[in-house]
């Protein structure tokens, strides 16, 4: 079976998993919906011909589109974006233990959004928390990179020392704003729960407009990420262009973390478990976990959001991830080993 069958296959399997959980995930909430009636809702047919029952079709077609869908959507955008980073951080580092985060992009996201929640003064520009959350992460990143960096090249090892040093420095940061938080406590660590509390359609347009393109160029390089996980050297003699591949790899990523973390707050082990899950299914060719992997990490926070949000009371998604993926972790440490890379 070549490469593209198998990601068509994969991709259309998990396109109807993810279609399907959205329907699902509509009808779940205070007002049940039953998924024939969303569905036709999604569809823009009308459930019922009978006067009465169109009243409630209104009724049920506000919540699903206006309610549930801008949270649902937000979740899928997110949950890919997550997941995307999470394979190519992976294979970049060729570390089974790196996440999206690895670089320092979500602590700093966290830095900005706390301080223009907790600081009196606001951002230059009129930035708001959303986009002081992103502008911070893209710059932590790059300063990691900077960090890195010498006589134009950046070896990964050192890369993962200077995130790891810097996500350190920016947990101590934000740990002093949170003792002067005050009052903001409350709204600061719900934030750092990470959440889908409040989504608007403005929320969705915010990450849509950057994650499409994105991930076309990461789809683009997948076969030169194939090439890194024999080593530099060798993908040096195969004809890659190491360093610019690994500066298009880590921007890239970056940028795509940041804008999931700018909007949601800090959602961890999707694009630690996802990545993991898939590789065990459709194997380590990027070329075919990349966009699987994707679809996987949509249909997984969407439906993590739907438990968070169908008990008596919400929970952050933001735990409810952390609750199933850390289990779920150490099942694959102690069964099958983490795979390696």
């Amino acid at each position: 079976m070549t490469v593209r069958t198998r990601t068509v296959g994969w991709s259309a399997a998990l396109t109807a998993v993810l279609a399907l959980t959205v329907v699902l995930s509509a009808g779940v909430g205070p007002v049940s919906i039953p998924a024939p009636t969303v569905a036709k809702i999604l569809l823009s047919a009308d459930p019922s011909p009978l006067a009465f029952e169109r009243a409630i079709s209104r009724t049920n077609r506000l919540i699903v589109l206006n309610i549930r869908l801008p949270r649902i959507v937000l979740a899928a955008l997110v949950g890919f974006a997550l997941a995307t980073a999470g394979v190519v951080m992976q294979g970049f580092f060729r570390n089974p233990m790196a996440d999206p985060s690895i670089v320092g992009v979500s602590s700093g996201a966290a830095v900005g959004a706390v301080a223009t929640i907790v600081l009196p003064f606001a951002f230059p520009f009129g930035l708001e928390l959303q986009g002081a959350a992103f502008v911070t992460a893209v710059l932590t990143a790059f300063g990691v990179y900077l960090i890195a960096t010498r006589d134009g090249r950046t070896p990964t090892a050192t890369l993962l020392l200077a995130g790891v040093a810097v996500q350190t420095f920016l947990g101590a940061v934000i740990s002093l704003l949170l003792l002067h938080s005050g009052q903001s406590l409350r709204r600061v660590v719900y934030w750092l729960m990470g959440h889908l509390g409040g989504t608007t359609w403005g929320d969705v347009r915010a990450i849509a407009v950057v994650l499409p393109p994105l991930f076309v160029l990461l789809l683009v390089y997948a076969r030169d990420l194939n090439v890194l996980l024999l080593g530099e050297e060798d993908a040096h003699a195969l004809g890659i262009d190491v360093e610019r591949t690994k500066r298009v790899l880590l921007a890239a990523s970056s940028v795509v973390t940041a804008a999931a973390v700018a909007v949601t707050g800090v959602i961890g082990f999707v694009g630690l478990i996802v990545p993991h899950a898939m590789r065990l299914v459709v194997g380590p060719d990027h070329r075919v976990l990349l966009p699987t992997s994707a679809l996987a990490g949509a249909s997984f926070l969407v439906a993590t959001d739907t438990l968070a949000r169908s008990g008596a009371a919400e929970v952050p998604v933001g735990i409810v991830t952390a609750a199933l993926g850390a289990p779920f972790f150490l099942y694959l440490l102690r069964s099958r080993e983490v795979t390696g890379l």
